[in-house]
């Protein structure tokens, strides 16, 4: 990062940033510091080429515990709402990023540390991990997204439940949901991870974001405006050749039959690829 960071580690390979919320003595919790400092490095990520972002909580016991509960203490109601939409623009920020974002949960996942989850791509959890909203125990509401992206990744009846309710659910449980994409063993989500990374990496880039922004970029809306963005977004992919490449190389080796004159005509038994 341009700027030392004081709250974050970040490892930068070729594809892939590695991120880890490291805020050992307040449980990795987001206060404005940590948020800016996310905020700066997603932006220098995207244009550093890389393709994915991980993210990670330092330490064995948290991923992100909550947003800072000091700072939060100290607010009236006018800071209170600064606060609340300081916190949905890095998330805002993260739904909007061309990259992969893939949160590597490992430990206690709550509050606005779901809520940081909820505004990546990807969530995987150990098996020891406890995931929820529990802030209505505390007198307060989710302020990150959590009562938006909530019910729009698990429907509104489990949404309901958990928000609530105030329960933190084990990894099992939250994978029933549709919470998370995967539980395995902590020692396994770095593998997860790498995995997922080197799938997108491998995609086309200007192809990735355009299916991203028509996934994000519909919520929300009636079913004829989703189709009318869907199709904005299938439009600008032939602004690139890649797609008219790969159809080239089919017809050339046979994967792909065409009934017009000038073509070569499929293999036996092979099928292309679109």
């Amino acid at each position: 990062m341009t700027a030392q960071a004081h709250n974050l580690e970040v490892r930068a390979e070729r594809d892939v940033h590695w991120v880890t919320v490291d805020r050992p003595g307040d449980r990795n919790s987001l206060d404005s510091q940590t948020i800016e400092e996310l905020r700066t490095h997603l932006a220098e990520a995207a244009e550093s080429g890389a393709r994915a972002v991980v993210y990670q909580g330092g330490g064995d016991t948290y991923f992100v515990g909550g947003a800072d509960g000091v700072e939060m203490y100290e607010l009236d109601p006018e800071g209170a709402r600064s606060f609340s939409q300081r916190i949905q623009e890095l998330f805002n920020q993260m739904e909007a990023s061309p990259l992969l974002l893939i949160a590597a949960i490992d430990g206690l996942c709550f509050g606005g540390g779901l809520e940081f989850a909820l505004a990546c791509d990807l969530r995987a959890a150990s098996t020891r991990s406890r995931l929820g909203l529990p802030e209505v125990k505390l007198g307060i509401i989710p302020g990150g997204g959590g009562t938006q992206r909530l019910p729009r990744v698990i429907g509104l009846g489990h949404a309901a439940q958990m928000i609530l309710g105030g329960k933190l659910y084990p990894a099992d449980e939250a994978l029933d949901m549709g919470l998370v994409h995967a539980v395995l063993p902590a020692e396994d989500l770095v593998r997860w991870a790498t995995e997922a990374a080197a799938r997108a990496a491998s995609l086309p880039a200007f192809a990735f974001s355009a299916a991203k922004r028509a996934l994000y970029g519909s919520m929300g809306l009636p079913l004829h405006a989703g189709l009318a963005l869907e199709a904005e977004r299938f439009a600008e992919c032939f602004s690139e050749s890649y797609f008219a490449e790969r159809v080239r190389e089919q017809l050339a080796d046979g994967r792909l039959a065409t009934t017009r004159p000038g073509h070569p005509g499929p293999k036996r038994g092979e099928h292309g690829d679109v």
